[in-house]
């Protein structure tokens, strides 16, 4: 079983066979929508729409707890990711594929662990030198390669709350920083996936670039969506054959 998380532009589920949708409940309540489940070829998948079926979840509200541990409780060996993103670099331009390595969590309202207490002689610290699977990202690389589909094989990726952009300072900072892409959502979900011990990889669709660019206006939500939508068919064949290749 492969976990799907799917972001903007993917709350239609309609890359994959589904086959019935359940709900599903956990000891940190319900996920942000109920479980897709279904297949790829002769995969099987569950998929979580991280906003919401309408997309009516804002990033800071999503119930990332909710969503990873279900995913483990159905089982799934891995978990394949997809999100809008910025691009604080000029060479990740606009409808580029992501492939992050690392990230910064800049988020401060959210429950970013599993852990919040720890029983007598079993405390929890999980190692997250290198947080995205580097056999599922392996894979993505050559089935991009093997698709001719361009890609960014290594990115840090800085996560912010949101639900608003950020101003040219905190975007010039993050830079400075050495963050290469933007976005609201990879933290803590990254997190939580280690936590819990399943494989995770982040596919990232670069839409704008933030505000850091002075010779151009920054970024808008029409200008986001309209480039993710021009690029889904891409992203999407991407996605497809790889969690058919793991």
């Amino acid at each position: 079983m492969i976990g799907i998380i799917g972001g903007t532009g993917l709350e239609k589920a309609g890359f994959f066979r589904q086959e019935k949708e359940i709900e599903h409940k956990t000891p940190f309540g319900e996920p942000t929508s109920k479980l897709s489940l279904g297949s790829i070829d002769d995969t099987s998948c569950v998929l979580i729409k991280r906003h919401g079926a309408m997309h009516t979840i804002p990033p800071t509200q999503v119930n990332n707890r909710a969503n990873i541990y279900a995913l483990k409780e159905m089982g799934c060996k891995a978990i394949v990711a997809s999100s809008a993103c910025g691009s604080l670099r000029q060479e990740i331009g606009r409808g580029d594929l992501v492939l992050p390595d690392q990230f910064i969590d800049f988020t401060r309202h959210r429950e970013v662990s599993f852990f919040t207490s720890f029983k007598h002689g079993e405390m929890k610290h999980t190692p997250m030198a290198d947080p995205y699977n580097e056999s599922l990202r392996n894979t993505f690389i050559e089935t991009a390669k093997h698709l001719n589909i361009d890609i960014h094989k290594t990115a840090t990726v800085v996560s912010i709350e949101g639900p608003r952009f950020s101003t040219r300072a905190e975007s010039n900072m993050f830079r400075q920083w050495g963050a290469d892409i933007i976005n609201m959502t990879t933290a803590p979900e990254t997190i939580l996936a280690n936590e819990l011990g399943i494989p995770y990889v982040l596919i990232a669709l670069s839409t704008d670039y933030d505000c850091w660019k002075t010779d151009e206006a920054p970024v808008s939500l029409n200008e986001v969506l309209k480039i993710f939508n021009q690029n889904l068919e891409k992203l999407t064949k991407l996605l497809v054959a790889g969690i058919k290749a793991i």
